[in-house]
């Protein structure tokens, strides 16, 4: 009995908790991928990866070549064989296209922020149940998910308001978006209503609740719908060909649909490329690659975001 209860028992096997790059436990109803199977994802995967950056690759690389390298490829480069900023430089250094990439990113600021207030308020007042009429609201905003008044009335519309030729003419037609406003008032609607009437008790008014309490709690949703909105501007081209008439007030989606259709030049750059300084083929690529950095730069920083902001309202298993 003694050597029994002296013998050194076995410690409990520990469990290996899953570390920031490991996979996450599987369920004990789940049996382990075989080899073959983790072997068809990870090639599923890398195709895919392939098929998305082998076109950025070649736009990238062509945007960096001279027009000698372009012109011995053929076209497009897949292989660099020297790197010259040339394109950009020309790009960035004044002109039509430089004026149109700041009107973009004014754009893009100026209406993000007002679609962002006016999603929020309008999500915030709706997910309030006892608020003065939200259930029309909420009715007639989601009747405009289905039915639409169509452009000639929208154009019309605009032209009465005097909104043609300016930049609002670039905000105020898109500025909300009715899904945003849902996904939104469904996360709204999921903060604790304990915490929200503890807030009122002790004094807080709607707009202290909405600003010191909804907010800060939504930081994920909000982020996920500004990207949104974001993306939305800054890819917006329709409402500048159809609203504005002034070249200089074009942002620069438009300019580079006229660069890749050949409709014209920026001013400053028919000279070299007249003169065969500098490949038409490279200006078109390096007006895309502007065209695609804020959203490539933007999008890391809100990822962890995603799960959280886009998931609300989901079913969890």
């Amino acid at each position: 009995m003694t050597a029994v209860l002296g013998a050194r028992q076995d410690p409990e096997p520990s469990v290996r908790k899953p570390g920031r790059w490991s996979a996450p436990p599987r369920p004990v109803w789940e049996e382990e991928p075989s080899r073959a199977g983790q072997a068809g994802k990870g090639i599923a995967l890398g195709l895919a990866c392939l098929a998305v950056l082998f076109p950025l690759w070649i736009v990238i690389v062509t945007s960096l070549q001279t027009k000698r390298t372009i012109d011995e490829a053929g076209g497009l480069v897949v292989i660099p064989r020297s790197i010259t900023f040339v394109a950009y430089q020309e790009l960035l250094g004044g002109g039509q296209v430089q004026r149109a990439a700041l009107v973009s990113v004014g754009v893009t600021v100026v209406g993000t922020l007002f679609s962002m207030a006016v999603s929020v308020l309008c999500a915030y007042g709706l997910s309030r149940g006892g608020s003065l009429g939200h259930r029309w609201i909420l009715m007639t905003l989601l009747a405009t998910m289905f039915f639409g008044a169509g452009l000639i009335p929208t154009y019309l519309l605009v032209q009465a308001l005097g909104l043609t030729d300016t930049y609002l003419a670039l905000i105020l037609p898109s500025a909300v978006s009715v899904f945003n406003i849902l996904v939104l008032r469904a996360f709204f609607m999921n903060i604790s209503q304990e915490l929200v009437d503890s807030a009122r008790i002790d004094g807080a008014g709607e707009w202290r609740i909405l600003l010191r309490i909804v907010m800060p709690l939504s930081r994920a949703v909000i982020a996920v719908i500004s990207l949104f909105y974001a993306v939305g501007y800054w890819s917006a081209w329709f409402n500048a060909s159809i609203y504005l008439t002034d070249q200089d007030m074009m942002p620069l989606q438009n300019v580079m649909i006229q660069l890749v259709q050949k409709q014209e030049r920026p001013v400053g750059l028919s000279a070299q490329i007249n003169t065969g300084q500098l490949s038409p083929l490279a200006v078109q690529m390096a007006v895309m690659v502007l065209a695609l950095l804020p959203v490539a730069v933007l999008s890391p920083f809100v990822q962890k975001h995603f799960k959280k902001g886009m998931l609300t309202g989901a079913v969890k298993g």
